[in-house]
């Protein structure tokens, strides 16, 4: 024994990020008493404005927004009770197909290498037992998204540790009964053309593929009071609009796919530190 606490690492694209998909395992572990890391790539600025303006719109400033989103993700990170919060700053490069693809300087446009080796210097220090992260397509194809993903599995094979390794995702029941949901509070929403239907069945895993499924109901309050932090883009997180009560019901398990593993467990498994504790 080494006496250094068993650590997670989380590595995400944006304020708000790290509470959608992680918050339920970072509130579980941290209060377990493992070390709690959140790595956020970039620092939100094609985020909503005041009054929900959006890039390029009157009133939208992308500095003003970072910094407001940076006060938020901090609240998030607080309710979450995460232990160390590391932010590489770079431009959010907006949703696949806006301009901000572009910008120099937008984490989209950094070359992987560089990114990779921040991360790796990240992970050198805190030398995390377990990460998380994006898979390949970034869950839904947001260009940060894969980047963070890129960026943390090049920066794995930078260094010389083998921490279990996780990407984020969502079985497709749920995915379904999420679509279920969202009709019941936008009842006027219009049916999504076929090509968009077509898309939104190939995000998540059928259920048999999911190798991780973490219970996390018991911080299911803490979770949504984390995304409740990040009320700037409260227009964005739909989850908020159900309320507390039914966000518990509905959000209590996390789950993730196995992609690197020194322990040997076998999976399903229920626990991303099995094997390790």
């Amino acid at each position: 024994m080494t006496g250094r606490p068993l650590t997670l690492m989380a590595v995400h694209a944006h304020p708000d990020d790290e509470a959608t998909g992680t918050g339920g395992v970072l509130a579980r572990y941290a209060a377990e008493g493992i070390r709690t890391v959140l790595v956020t790539c970039t620092d939100g600025g094609c985020g909503d404005g005041p009054g929900g303006a959006k890039p390029g719109d009157p009133g939208h400033d992308p500095a003003a927004v970072a910094l407001m989103r940076r006060q938020e993700l901090q609240a998030s990170c607080e309710a979450l009770k995460i232990s160390d919060l590391e932010m590489l700053d770079y431009a959010d490069s907006g949703m696949m197909g806006w301009p901000s693809n572009d910008a120099p300087g937008s984490f989209w446009q950094t070359p992987v290498e560089e990114g990779a080796a921040r991360l790796a210097e990240l992970m050198r220090h805190y030398r995390p037992d377990v990460v998380v992260t994006y898979d390949e397509n970034g869950f839904y194809g947001h260009p940060d998204h894969i980047q963070a993903h890129r960026i943390t599995m090049a920066a794995l094979e930078m260094t010389a540790l083998t921490p279990k390794v996780y990407w984020t995702t969502m079985p497709r029941s749920m995915m379904q009964r999420f679509g279920e949901i969202v009709r019941e509070f936008h009842e006027d929403m219009p049916e999504p053309d076929p090509a968009e239907a077509a898309a939104m069945a190939e995000i998540g895993l059928p259920d048999d593929e999911i190798t991780t499924w973490v219970d996390t109901t018991a911080f299911s309050g803490q979770k949504f009071d984390a995304l409740a932090a990040h009320a700037s883009q409260g227009e964005n997180i739909f989850f908020l609009k159900m309320g507390k009560e039914r966000f518990g019901e509905l959000m209590g398990t996390e789950t993730f796919v196995r992609v690197q593993d020194p322990t040997g467990e076998a999976v399903p498994e229920n626990d991303l530190f099995a094997g390790l504790r």
